[in-house]
């Protein structure tokens, strides 16, 4: 019997490996596809043609952090009459209001105890402007979080996308705070990867990118569309991306376009933010997921986008976690000599340490490429970067247990200090 188990343990680890290895193979080729167009270094198109846009900031007690962003969006190369900053002050018990008010924002209290969360402030704040000043005619809105600084030159090259058709557009996310510790920098790392090996490539492909939470564009017909912000799930932003996907919707991504934002320091702050993140994931998934394959499907022009969404927010960390916990288990099981042969234990441990193995080299080299390529942008000394490329790894495995508890942890939004205080002067 033993030496069963032990083939069905091999066996089985071969097959989630080759599973895993065919689901993602594509992603091999978008590192392919992002390496020539940096090379290339392509402009773009020039069309500067200025829209009218309106900036929206959903913010809760960030009184410290807020009068810089307005500052950077004031201090925009972009002509100042077709930018109008809005402020959702939302549920605040500090001086959030009177410090934006005092910045130059058009400032609105919400007090909703019950609808609590980033969408429901958007959905407020968006509604009210359609009710109050819709006689200014925006063609987007865009919108940040409190934490944030833009580049002098952000919104004249999102512009730039807006004006080659797309109606939802993406920009290259940066971070205030890499340099504080493997938490902050592992955040970081992560977001630098996702918008130059993911969504430049996806671009590139003419395939469909993704929001992420953040420092994004919409044009006003979506919004029409749609009937304001109606996504209210813990991760409303890819709730927002897959639902245009599934419609047909593609998403472009501004490379030129740089924000800088504020990352958790703090493992308890990190721990609940990413278990927000797991459990939105499985709501997404829950509810779009049969929308996203019948995509692939179906023939339709972005099947392909439709797949990669679907391997996006498929839950594959539980399903490595639940690999990991079975050769765990059996590994207890021959310990304590419940099987005869101990030839599991050896098959189990090798199991698992190249399972190990594997994953901290694929990650290792996904983070050593975005901190060689990205080397520049990232404001942080030379020996940090080299040391949170090896802890970069760590970061991602902690996702392991996130992902098993946010299965079955009922989860709250709630919001995460920032205490960031910087320029946008400060990284130049």
């Amino acid at each position: 019997m033993g030496s069963t188990i032990s083939t069905l343990i091999k066996d089985f680890n071969f097959f989630i490996f080759l599973l895993f290895s065919l689901m993602y193979s594509y992603k091999i080729v978008y590192m392919f596809v992002a390496f020539k167009a940096k090379k290339d270094n392509n402009p773009g198109v020039q069309n500067i043609h200025p829209r009218k846009f309106a900036v929206i900031i959903a913010a809760r007690n960030e009184e410290l952090v807020i009068g810089q962003l307005i500052k950077s969006i004031k201090n925009q190369k972009y002509p100042k009459e077709l930018i109008d900053i809005f402020v959702v002050a939302d549920n605040c018990t500090d001086h959030t209001a009177r410090v934006a008010e005092e910045a130059g924002a058009i400032v609105k209290e919400r007090f909703n105890r019950d609808q609590v969360g980033k969408g429901y402030a958007l959905d407020y704040m968006i509604k009210t402007i359609e009710r109050e000043y819709s006689s200014r005619k925006y063609e987007g809105y865009f919108v940040f979080d409190a934490d944030n600084l833009l580049d002098e030159n952000y919104i004249a090259e999102m512009n730039k996308t807006f004006n080659q058709g797309y109606r939802v557009i993406t920009s290259y996310r940066n971070s205030k705070n890499y340099d504080q510790n493997w938490i902050s920098a592992g955040y970081a790392l992560w977001f630098l990867h996702e918008a130059e090996y993911i969504n430049l490539p996806r671009m590139v492909l003419h395939s469909s990118c993704a929001i992420s939470g953040t420092g994004f564009l919409v044009h006003a017909d979506v919004i029409k569309e749609n009937g304001g912000w109606i996504h209210h799930l813990l991760t409303e932003d890819i709730e927002f991306s897959v639902s245009q996907i599934i419609k047909g919707e593609r998403i472009g991504y501004c490379r030129s376009a740089i924000f800088y934002d504020e990352q958790p320091v703090t493992f308890g702050q990190s721990w609940h933010q990413r278990l927000r993140w797991a459990k939105g994931f499985y709501q997404v998934f829950t509810n779009y997921g049969r929308g996203l394959i019948g995509g692939i499907f179906q023939g339709k022009q972005n099947r392909f986008s439709c797949y990669d969404m679907t391997m996006t927010i498929m839950p594959t960390m539980l399903v490595s976690c639940i690999s990991s916990i079975l050769n765990g288990l059996l590994y207890l099981a021959s310990f304590f000599e419940l099987f005869d042969d101990k030839g599991i234990i050896n098959t189990t441990t090798t199991g698992v340490l190249v399972s190990i193995g594997w994953s901290y080299g694929v990650m290792f080299i996904l983070g050593f490429i975005t901190t060689v390529t990205e080397w520049e942008k990232i404001h942080c000394s030379g020996w940090k970067k080299i040391a949170y490329t090896i802890t970069f790894p760590l970061f991602m495995f902690t996702y392991l247990p996130i992902s098993v508890v946010a299965l079955f942890k009922e989860i709250e939004w709630k919001p995460i200090a920032h205490t960031v205080v910087k320029s946008v002067d400060d990284f130049r």
